[in-house]
């Protein structure tokens, strides 16, 4: 079969995987997920294949790199909190089997598309909204061991001709992001809501964070691989900035509108969140076209309507 604009997902069955995958599949691409699930725990697009396995096992990588274009990374064996919770863990998780793919996708002249993480690489902004010049100080274990994985694929850039283009997303939400995962703050309080507990805010009106609705996410990662330029590296969010106490507020007449008091539990800020994330994504958007279509209110209403149907 040939590989010609075939495209591998390595962690493909998750929330954004998922949707990306659907994305690829409908603009004409031959999409295998690769995960470590016997079957996928979410439904995947028609045509879409998928394969269990590791991708730390080599010769199944290189049977799936030597069929594919194209290799998109989204696997993580983490989320920020427990991240927190074991460091080193991690990062060992994390980087060693990454590397194992930068190597044989260079050996093999794939284009490889890393999806870091635009919300935790940077750390606390020096200016706002936050471009792709911006320093990078994580202020996390997983925004560290983010950086370090785009580190090492540059290395593999440099040295051995790895065609990479990294993708640093916003905060995503939306339909399907399932909540209490320890990633998603708009799932999580909504379901929150619904099931009559209060909702954790932390400071008096929470951090500000860049939202971005799932399909929107799942089109800019797929514009940055069929427009994006090797070596680059692209932000990909809305750049507009909501605080936690704005995206409650907000979603307070849909859930009223449900029957559903929101109840607040405020909390003391934590040292180790990032104040404010915005991220300036004129580059994707000027090389692709890309542009957020879904607004917040619309993403909200969906983002309900799902939640009402799964965990109301």
């Amino acid at each position: 079969m040939s590989s010609s604009k075939s495209t591998l997902l390595i962690g493909g069955g998750g929330y954004i995987g998922t949707q990306l995958a659907a994305e690829l599949a409908g603009a004409g691409r031959r999409v295998t997920v690769l995960g470590r699930k016997l079957a996928p725990d979410r439904v995947l697009a028609p045509g879409v294949t998928y394969c269990h396995g590791d991708f730390a096992d080599a010769a199944l990588l290189g049977t799936l790199l030597d069929d594919h274009e194209a290799v998109i990374h989204l696997a993580y064996a983490s989320v920020p909190s427990t991240a927190f919770g074991d460091p080193l863990a991690d990062l060992l998780q994390n980087l060693a089997p990454a590397i194992g793919l930068f190597a044989a996708a260079a050996r093999r002249g794939r284009k490889l598309l890393l999806v870091s993480s635009g919300g935790t690489v940077y750390g606390e902004a020096l200016e706002l909204p936050i471009t792709e010049l911006h320093p990078t100080r994580p202020v996390s274990p997983y925004g560290l061991t983010k950086l370090t994985l785009e580190h090492y694929a540059r290395l593999y850039s440099v040295l051995h001709g790895l065609s990479l283009i990294c993708v640093r997303p916003a905060n995503a939400y939306g339909v399907g992001q399932r909540p209490f995962s320890g990633q998603g703050f708009i799932a999580t309080a909504m379901a929150s809501a619904m099931r009559r507990e209060p909702v954790k805010l932390f400071g008096r009106e929470g951090t500000i964070r860049d939202y971005v609705y799932i399909d929107d996410l799942a089109s800019g990662i797929a514009s940055a691989l069929e427009s994006g330029q090797p070596g680059e590296t692209y932000n990909l969010g809305s750049g507009i900035g909501l605080s936690n106490r704005q995206v409650l507020d907000a979603m307070t007449p849909l859930l009223n509108g449900m029957g559903v008091k929101l109840v607040v539990e405020q909390l003391p800020a934590r040292a180790t969140d990032v104040k404010v994330n915005i991220l300036d994504s004129r580059k994707l958007r000027d090389c692709s076209g890309w542009q957020p279509r879904v607004d917040l209110a619309e993403g909200l209403q969906r983002t309900a309507d799902w939640l009402k149907d799964n965990y109301g």
